[in-house]
Formats: structure tokens, sequence, C-alpha cells
């Protein structure tokens, strides 16, 4: 999953050596949660497979359980070398989520 349309912040204006990016925001942290996203994580497949687990665990019934759970299996992907991903990726999907719904869903009317 590409971060393209993940944020409002342009595609243009992320950094990967940890530096701010050009047009920064003071109050938008977003450029520093991620300053490794280059890093590489090597294929662990008991890794991989307990964080799986604890994600089958904890979802239950509430969206706030669904999401976590959600989101352990999008790190999970980081050691599941069929997958594509990265920190910064998983990190501007999941405040992509949240910002949603905190506007009350995609369809607020």
């Amino acid at each position: 999953m590409s971060e393209e349309g993940m944020t409002d912040r342009p595609a243009s204006e992320a950094r990967t050596d940890g530096g701010a990016p050009e047009e920064s925001d003071a109050d938008d942290p977003d450029w520093e949660m991620a300053p490794d996203s280059e890093a590489e994580f090597e294929p662990d497949a008991d890794r991989r497979e307990l964080l799986r687990a604890v994600a089958e665990d904890v979802y239950g019934d509430t969206s706030e359980s669904r999401q976590l759970s959600a989101v352990l299996y999008r790190v999970s992907d980081l050691y599941d070398p069929d997958e594509d991903t990265s920190p910064e990726e998983i990190y501007l999907n999941v405040r992509h989520i949240m910002d949603i719904k905190e506007r009350g869903g995609l369809r607020t009317e």
C-alpha cells in the first residue's frame, strides 16, 4: 500500500533522512515519527506469526479492538518477505484511519 492519498501532506514533502520537510508545520510532528522508514526488517516467521496471533486474540466487538488488531496485523507484514511495507507507511495509514474516525467516518453528513 502506498502512502499516496493517506495524508494531507504531499508525498513530495515526505523525508526519510530524519530531517524536517521543506514546508513543515511546526505543530505537525509526522516527519519525526518514522525517520528510519528505510530500515530493513529481516523476514522472521516466528515474530510474524506471534503478532498475527495477538492480532486475532485482541480482535473483538469494539471498533477499537478491531483497529488495534488491524495495526498489529500490518506491523506483522514488516516481517513477511511477500509484503512490501515500511514503518512510515504503517504509521501514515493508522494516522489516516484515526483522522477519519475523529471526523465521524468517511461520509459525514
